[in-house]
């Protein structure tokens, strides 16, 4: 239970500071954003439109329309995140900063965009919006989901341009970089690479499931529990940092009492990464 209130307490913070990013410096500086959000900012600029309301309605829409992609307890965190933010965005409408520089505003719109829907997707919420369409994308058409969300977002900042110009769409793609790299930094922390060692009763499985799921090679080393002297099964790996919430979500659902250690890893090379020889 503690868990699930940590876990709804970043949502609802997450969702603030998102909704900060738009109204304090997305908005005043006429910039645009990927996505429902920059959907529902591309109407603000043509009908004034209440970019709480509009944002509220196309994310329920489009979690009616996919949450069969979705699991049970990120459909709830979802809808957390769709409520506090549109309720964020409506709250702080009125707020203003003082700061007329474009290009400051917008490396601060994205720190506060980054950090906000990393904050949600950390704890396995999700904004709703391209998400699901991504997922959608993924299973019917085959798109990886991430160059899937890099497609819609593209599309709606591209839309954007009509309403915007050229100059603030190009400072909205150096938004977008930035908040970019910010969710990174906190979704899956400073390293490229990361070695995980499971010792599980289900290591086959786990195995198996890796290899099917994330087609990724694993290294099985022998072992001994030293107090109770019974042989064990390591699994050993290295992923991508994006990786490592899908491969906690296999080891959750296959073996709650299994032992994870992830470590931290500078340099990797081999198959599946980079050449040695160009190391």
């Amino acid at each position: 239970m503690k868990k699930y209130i940590w876990d709804i307490s970043l949502i609802i913070i997450g969702s603030f500071i998102f909704a900060l990013a738009i109204n304090l410096f997305v908005i005043p500086s006429e910039l645009s954003e990927g996505g429902v959000t920059g959907l529902t900012i591309i109407f603000y600029y043509l009908f004034q439109w209440s970019p709480g309301l509009v944002s509220f309605i196309l994310n329920s829409v489009l979690l009616v329309v996919g949450y069969k992609f979705l699991s049970k307890l990120t459909v709830v965190y979802t809808i957390i995140a769709i409520i506090a933010h549109s309720l964020s965005l409506h709250l702080t409408a009125g707020w203003t900063i003082t700061s007329d520089e474009i290009l400051v505003n917008a490396i601060f719109g994205g720190i506060l965009s980054g950090a906000g829907i990393g904050l949600i997707i950390k704890v396995g919420g999700t904004t709703a919006g391209s998400t699901i369409l991504a997922k959608m994308t993924n299973k019917y058409l085959g798109w990886s989901i991430s160059y899937s969300l890099l497609f819609f977002d593209i599309l709606v900042v591209l839309g954007s341009y009509f309403i915007i110009g050229a100059e603030k769409l190009m400072i909205t793609l150096i938004m977008l970089y930035v908040g970019t790299k910010v969710m990174e930094l906190i979704v899956e922390g400073v390293n490229p690479k990361k070695a995980v060692t499971i010792i599980s009763k289900e290591s086959d499985s786990i195995a198996q499931q890796i290899n099917k799921y994330m087609d990724r090679g694993v290294t099985i080393m022998n072992g001994q529990g030293y107090y109770t002297k019974q042989a064990k099964e390591v699994l050993y790996i290295v992923i991508s940092k994006q990786e490592v919430v899908k491969l906690k979500k296999i080891v959750e659902t296959t073996d709650k009492t299994a032992f994870v250690a992830i470590h931290d890893v500078r340099d990797v090379f081999g198959e599946g990464f980079h050449d040695i020889s160009k190391g």
